[in-house]
């Protein structure tokens, strides 16, 4: 991939990166596909990491056509011959869509969900399915009985943590350009901190969840994960934006810079911001020293790139606020999903009576399949993001205390502790993502803040109002420009 005059690395490589190397003529969007499908071959399970379920095996193709194109002068889209791993909970036309369960491996939808035709349609190729946690159920672990267990890129016997752990291990790994992850309370964040990756959990109805396997679906949404905050913003600027077929992304509308995110990225953007230091998500007795450590010299270095800290930054009544506010509608919204594509199982229920699934879920299903069917039944009603009264109030209280403290953000560690060793569901976790952003619908992003001495990722997040992508991906991006944290895993060198 190189002459005398340029040079392409796929090491880290960006999708500017691949970009100026198709402009040089170094590279091609077939090359760019095998020499990824090479390492997923070489790396993937040879190394024990499993983070790929399946090659799409119209990627080749795909970059041969986009290869054409760009040969015929045709218009090129943003994401042109971009390599995408995709969660296996998003639907892929023709393209095995099992949410990590035996029970729907034979599950091919006809359509792509929403934001995988958008991607297409700018230039994106679908190159592999990623395990997930069965059914997106767990945060702390990447198991599935279709596919079996995914391991941390930086440490083989540590987790990646759940359920997009498949695609985080795999982006760190460099099995792909970029990743698509879903969250419902960690999923993007979470396995991003723990993989030193760029992960973004947008404003609920941002970004559209049609066609995504639900968990709960008045707290899913998609976003990307990435290995660096501009190619996030890239993948923003094609995946956001209003959806007929997911009415919530109306609140989108207005809310979209006319210029796109990309252009909101700027290297010096910390300076004059007010960012709230949330220690009373923090700091807990069980928090580890090394992680607090990293979090401590991450507000060293936001306060020298010129951010102001309010420290502490400080929610009124924040435990009350946050307690009780799960709503479990996974067979509402599971049943609602099926129903549309007739898999063999088309039901929650009959997805439980086959067997077919592992058994760390099976309690989990049990107590979903326990709860009223409709959402409005429960007790307190399981409403929307804007009706609900409890996440009303949670979300008045974080906006409140933001505008009397002045701050454009609140920030804290993603994990107050690094990824546990793969089967140890015991120690303390660390896991602060679910507290805010699932209940309020605020967007939050995650960004690497560097290494345990173990070499064990810890991960920065920020968390703004609705619709304030603009400014996390700013501070996100200056923050990352100041530190350059991001570094691969060793032992998945070249092929």
């Amino acid at each position: 991939m190189t002459n005398q005059d340029h040079a392409f690395t796929l090491d880290e490589a960006t999708i500017a990166s691949v970009h100026a190397a198709f402009a040089a003529g170094v590279l091609s969007a077939v090359a760019l596909v095998e020499a990824y499908l090479a390492r997923i071959a070489r790396y993937d399970r040879p190394t024990g990491l499993n983070a790929i379920t399946v090659i799409a095996p119209t990627a080749l193709a795909r970059a041969a056509e986009l290869d054409a194109a760009r040969t015929s002068g045709a218009r090129l889209g943003p994401l042109h011959g971009v390599p995408v791993i995709v969660k296996d909970n998003y639907d892929t036309a023709g393209l095995q869509t099992a949410a990590g369960s035996k029970a729907l491996g034979d599950h091919r939808p006809r359509h792509d969900a929403s934001v995988v035709r958008a991607l297409r349609r700018a230039g994106a190729i679908v190159l592999a399915k990623s395990n997930m946690a069965e059914l997106a159920f767990d945060p702390f672990e990447t198991h599935s009985s279709l596919a079996g267990t995914t391991r941390n890129a930086y440490a083989l016997d540590r987790v990646p943590a759940g359920s997009s752990g498949g695609t985080a291990s795999a982006v760190a790994a460099n099995f792909g350009l970029v990743g698509l992850g879903t969250d419902t309370g960690n999923s993007i964040r979470g396995p991003a901190a723990h993989l030193a990756l760029v992960g973004l959990r947008p404003t609920l109805g941002l970004v559209s969840r049609a066609g995504i396997v639900p968990l709960y679906a008045g707290r899913d949404t998609g976003g990307p994960m990435t290995r660096s905050v501009a190619d996030a913003a890239r993948m923003l600027d094609v995946i956001a934006g209003d959806d007929a077929a997911d009415p919530l992304t109306r609140t989108s509308i207005g809310h979209i810079p006319q210029g796109g995110y990309v252009e909101c990225l700027d290297a010096g953007g910390l300076r004059g911001t007010r960012l709230g230091v949330a220690r009373q998500i923090s700091d807990t007795p069980t928090a580890d020293s090394e992680v607090s450590a990293l979090f401590e010299a991450a507000l060293r270095d936001l306060a020298a790139a010129g951010a102001v800290l309010v420290d502490p930054f400080v929610v009124p009544d924040f435990a009350d606020l946050t307690e009780n506010l799960w709503c479990n509608t996974l067979q509402h919204d599971l049943d609602r999903y099926l129903a549309a594509r007739h898999p063999p199982y088309p039901t929650l229920r009959a997805i439980y009576e086959s067997g077919l699934y592992a058994s760390y879920v099976k309690e989990r299903i049990e107590a979903s399949l326990a709860q009223p069917p409709r959402p409005e039944d429960h007790e307190p009603p399981c409403t929307d993001l804007y009706t609900d009264p409890r996440r009303r109030r949670l979300r008045a209280a974080v906006d409140a205390a933001m505008d009397a403290a002045r701050v454009d953000a609140i920030v804290y560690p993603s994990w107050s502790n690094p990824p546990r060793r793969i089967g140890d569901l015991a120690s303390p976790h660390g896991n602060n993502s679910p507290l805010l952003a699932p209940h309020t619908g605020q967007p939050a992003i995650t960004v690497p803040m560097g290494f345990t001495v173990a070499g064990l990722p810890g991960g920065l997040q920020l968390l703004g109002r609705l619709f304030a992508e603009p400014t996390l991906l700013r501070l996100g991006y200056a923050y990352e420009q100041a530190t350059a944290h991001r570094r691969p895993p060793a032992g998945f060198g070249p092929p």
